[in-house]
């Protein structure tokens, strides 16, 4: 399972670049990777108190990307029909989408500090509680974060 986490993070640090200059919409582990790379900034040293490592934030933010392309394709698919000739090259709908996702990044990332904070306290005020809705597992406060940030 590591080892397959670590080989997404890499395949997906790797792709990043070709798919920036190609102008193609972003993967679901680019910008998974990309919702990470904007918390790890935002939460400084918080953010190993939120997740345990980098694939797990990763993982715990997978879905989070997967509905930032969604609604970053619907907002360009909107975009190009009332603008077709802003979307004539071939790489523009990606740009879009590609843009689109990096702005829910940053606004994901923004509300992070505030999520880490709600979290902490839950778990700190109802534990059992929290317990249940995130599990008891390391990665229960980062899919914590991940999901408020992401609310």
């Amino acid at each position: 399972m590591r080892i397959t986490v670590l080989s997404l993070i890499a395949a997906a640090a790797l792709a990043a670049p070709i798919a920036a200059s190609a102008g193609s919409a972003p993967t679901t582990s680019s910008a998974a990777n990309d919702f990470c790379k904007q918390q790890q900034t935002t939460l400084g040293t918080s953010f190993a108190s939120a997740y345990k490592n980098f694939g797990q934030c990763v993982s715990a933010n997978t879905k989070n990307a997967l509905n930032a392309i969604a609604n970053a394709s619907k907002a360009c698919s909107a975009e190009r029909t009332a603008n077709p000739a802003a979307f004539k090259s071939k790489s523009a709908f990606g740009k879009c989408v590609a843009a689109k996702v990096s702005q829910a990044a940053k606004a994901a990332a923004t509300k992070a500090p505030s999520a880490l904070s709600q979290c902490k306290a839950a778990r700190k005020s109802d534990a059992a509680g929290f317990a249940a809705k995130w599990g008891s597992g390391a990665d229960a406060l980062g899919k914590c974060v991940a999901a408020t940030a992401k609310a």
